[in-house]
């Protein structure tokens, strides 16, 4: 494995991300931490402009919206069409950070071919750089490939399985388990995924996974030796109600902070204190007739 040179920088000054530097990244984070690659989950134009702006190598459009921005209490309701909306606003506020969209639950379960007919839509329709599936979906890897969309695969607790594994719980722990766990990473990996998302599963079983496997993994809930980590947007920044997992580290709590501000302004509305009279707009002092004329007109 080479040692990963960063991407060259464009015309106008923005080192774009893409499919290939990423596999050279592989391996950097054995030699040197700044290798690693650097991911969220995001959802609109404001937040995907401040990852971009932060040096973040890719984003994720997850399904996870369906709780973070539609209200839901899993992934699973979210639709095709909703998906594509919020891809949209992301792609608009990257120019550097790849573009990765999550292929939500019923969008690629039913056939192969209805998934590359979603996944093709993520990208003729959004602008996914990539796309994102749950499971081991080794022939629908095979046909995206050959249809030429980049796939990112995603095992361990995947969250569109959670009716059958009967909750959020970590996975692969045991030796059946990672056994099984091991055989579908190579199988996917082979069918020619670019990486895999590794989440809830032990940080041992993901530390052997990224030794063995020539693609790059990205942990969630795995534990430090992987190639990436990848974090929800409203977990880092501590804007969820619920309490985090284990695995979330909070860099801001902004919920307290917005909710904060809205009581100040709020306050603020009822003392008759905002808007004051800086923050107000005035009629030139040069036109009084047009002044009279307002407070006749009031009166």
């Amino acid at each position: 494995m080479s040692v990963w040179n960063p991407p060259r920088r464009s015309a106008s000054g923005v080192s774009k991300v893409t499919v290939p530097a990423l596999l050279e990244r592989k391996g950097c984070s054995a030699r040197d931490c700044s290798g690693k690659l650097a991911a969220v989950t995001a959802y609109d134009f404001p937040s995907a402009r401040l990852a971009d702006a932060a040096g973040v190598d890719f984003v994720l459009v997850g399904d996870s919206l369906a709780m973070t921005m539609l209200g839901h209490d899993s992934t699973l309701a979210v639709t095709m069409d909703e998906m594509l909306v919020f891809t949209r606003a992301v792609r608009r506020g990257l120019q550097r950070a790849l573009l990765v969209a999550d292929m939500p639950f019923g969008s690629y379960q039913a056939s192969d071919a209805v998934g590359v007919e979603n996944a093709v839509r993520f990208v003729k329709e959004a602008g996914a750089e990539a796309v994102k599936l749950e499971g081991s979906r080794v022939s629908l890897v095979k046909r995206l490939a050959e249809a030429e969309i980049p796939v990112m695969g995603h095992l361990g607790l995947t969250p569109q399985a959670v009716n059958r594994m009967g909750g959020y719980k970590v996975q692969a722990k045991t030796r059946e388990a990672i056994e099984l766990l091991r055989e579908q990473a190579h199988r996917l990996a082979d069918a020619g995924c670019f990486a895999i998302v590794l989440e809830g599963i032990p940080r041992e079983v993901a530390a052997e996974l990224t030794a063995e496997l020539a693609i790059p993994t990205i942990g969630i809930g795995a534990g430090p030796e992987c190639d990436g980590q990848i974090l929800v947007w409203h977990d880092l920044l501590g804007l969820g109600e619920r309490a985090p997992a284990k695995f979330v580290r909070r860099y801001l709590r902004a919920g307290e902070l917005i909710g904060s501000a809205l009581e100040h302004y709020v306050a603020d509305v009822k003392a008759g204190v905002f808007p004051a009279d800086a923050e107000s707009y005035h009629l030139p002092a040069e036109k009084p007739a047009v002044v009279e004329q307002v407070a006749a007109s009031v009166a």
